[in-house]
């Protein structure tokens, strides 16, 4: 369990770093958008048989990058949205 935390902050981290722009997660927030991405990379690397959901390998690993940074993106419109409501 703890493994799995670190890689999903590890995760959240290197997403954050190869999004363009500045983002305004916290600690937390990385840290859950990680572990999603994590989640969502492994089901993906499985579903393409490169092993299992909780294994790590080089597929899984780049998927849950990919995954994260998508819902970075979308973690950010949510904020944005509530900061700036439609008129």
């Amino acid at each position: 369990m703890i493994g799995f935390i670190v890689a999903g902050l590890i995760i959240g981290a290197l997403a954050r770093l190869i999004k363009p722009g500045k983002q305004r997660l916290g600690l937390l927030a990385t840290l859950i958008l990680g572990l999603v991405g994590s989640v969502i990379g492994g089901t993906i690397a499985n579903l393409l048989g490169t092993g299992d959901i909780w294994e790590l390998n080089v597929l899984g690993f780049v998927m849950a990058v990919i995954a994260s940074i998508l819902l970075i993106g979308v973690a950010e419109g949510i904020a944005q949205s509530r900061h700036h409501p439609a008129h």
